[in-house]
């Protein structure tokens, strides 16, 4: 090595802090696969909020599409290139972040961990990684963006059937310090999960996932009630069965709960389905980015950009909604063939984020070169936080920043600027 190339200090530092400490990491393993087990092991006595999270809609074959898709992707290393100082800055939105990396918003995250969303956002805070906050949380707004202090926060909204409760939820969310509006459109309609049917299970059956509602104040009203403290949390651990009991009993908080969870997947999943007329009306009244997830096609991309949008997500929920679609990477390909699409990316007025199957940093490299500007990372932060709480999901996400930056280098270049929709230049396609 020259004198005028020495060693960084990089997010790659994760590793070597590891090495030296002589000590295994936080999770036991930095290998997605294995923090899976150890997650289904830790709720082995509550294994139908494991499938709740693990678990897809229909055969799981979406699910399977997404990471074979990855799979089919190879990338090409380049040698002999000066990648000693390497930097993962990514600018959405006129901001700049410290890597590509999001915080997928996943919804119900008390019922694999005592602090649930609260582990999430201060752990994503701690990391510099931006966190999306989902509709379907156990803690209020306020609460979640008091755990998440000063870090950057954005929200998922599940989109009301009332337009006053919308307005509710959009004002708290402004107060609350979130920057960035997060639609999401493949979820107007719980999809078809057999894991959770078998077991008739749904959180949000007895207020469990409602907190966003049960603590705004319009939502309430309609019930006519007041709303409950922002501090509201679900018991823990949460026991459908013993719920159901003291419902049958009498118990007029757990009836008061049940009632009002009901009315907020009436609310929030209600089987009504917007449309792209409809749209205005969040523009009308969100001053900040407003962003469509789950965009699957190239004809809803351009649909997006013709409606004023200022970023899409492209995204299937995981595998979690449609069984038998196409992969999120796939997707994100065909859409990035649009000319139109390109050229609203290029000018700044669209920006394209991706979603659904991302487990390493090579994920990451191969979903910027296809063209993503930032990538939403879900299921291993939940088993992250399922065995570790905030600790837990502080180390998933250093190691996968860790294994990003490692990759980026021995793949040859500094930055991702130099590799984000360059496809045909770094990748091959089996």
């Amino acid at each position: 090595m020259s004198s005028e190339q020495k060693p960084v200090t990089t997010r790659s530092s994760y590793q070597k802090t590891i090495y030296d400490s002589r000590q295994p990491p936080p999770l036991g393993t930095v290998d997605v696969d294995k923090a899976e087990r150890i997650a289904r092991e830790k709720l082995r006595d509550r294994q139908d909020a494991y499938m709740y999270v693990f678990g897809s809609a229909g055969t799981a074959s979406t699910h399977d599409h997404n990471r074979r898709e990855f799979d089919k992707w190879k990338i090409i290393p380049r040698m002999l290139r000066n990648v000693t100082s390497r930097k993962l800055e990514t600018t959405l939105f006129g901001v700049k972040y410290p890597s590509p990396l999001l915080l997928a918003p996943i919804g119900v995250q008390g019922i694999v961990h005592s602090d649930g969303e609260e582990a999430s956002a201060a752990a994503a805070s701690n990391v510099g990684v931006p966190y999306i906050m989902s509709t379907a949380s156990t803690r209020s707004i306020e609460l979640v963006a008091r755990a998440n202090g000063s870090g950057p926060r954005w929200y998922q909204l599940y989109w009301p059937v009332s337009n006053d409760i919308t307005l509710s939820i959009l004002s708290r969310v402004k107060k609350a310090g979130f920057s960035a509006l997060v639609v999401t459109l493949d979820t107007m309609l719980l999809g078809w999960r057999p894991h959770d049917i078998d077991t008739a299970y749904l959180p949000f059956f007895h207020g469990v996932g409602a907190q966003v509602g049960l603590t705004d104040p319009v939502y309430m009203a309609h019930k006519g009630l007041k709303p409950y403290s922002e501090d509201d949390k679900p018991a823990w651990p949460y026991v459908p069965n013993h719920l159901d009991e003291l419902i049958r009993n009498g118990d007029k908080d757990a009836q008061e709960r049940s009632m009002l969870g009901n009315g907020w997947i009436s609310e929030t999943t209600p089987g009504v389905f917007k449309t792209w007329d409809d749209l205005p009306f969040l523009r009308q009244h969100w001053n900040g980015p407003l962003v469509l997830k789950g965009i699957m096609c190239r004809q809803d991309a351009e649909l997006a950009i013709d409606n004023g949008v200022d970023g899409i997500v492209v995204s299937n929920h995981g595998g979690r909604q449609v069984d038998g679609s196409i992969s999120s990477l796939y997707a994100l390909h065909q859409i990035m063939q649009s000319p139109k699409v390109k050229e609203a990316q290029a000018s700044g007025k669209l920006t394209i984020l991706f979603d659904s199957g991302i487990r390493t940093g090579s994920d990451i490299i191969k979903a910027v070169a296809l063209g993503a500007q930032g990538v939403l990372y879900g299921r291993p932060y939940i088993y992250a936080l399922a065995i570790g709480g905030q600790i837990g999901v502080e180390s998933q996400l250093r190691a996968i920043l860790a294994d990003l930056d490692i990759t980026l280098g021995l793949v040859g270049y500094k930055d991702l600027d130099e590799i984000r929709g360059k496809a045909d230049e770094i990748l091959v396609k089996d």
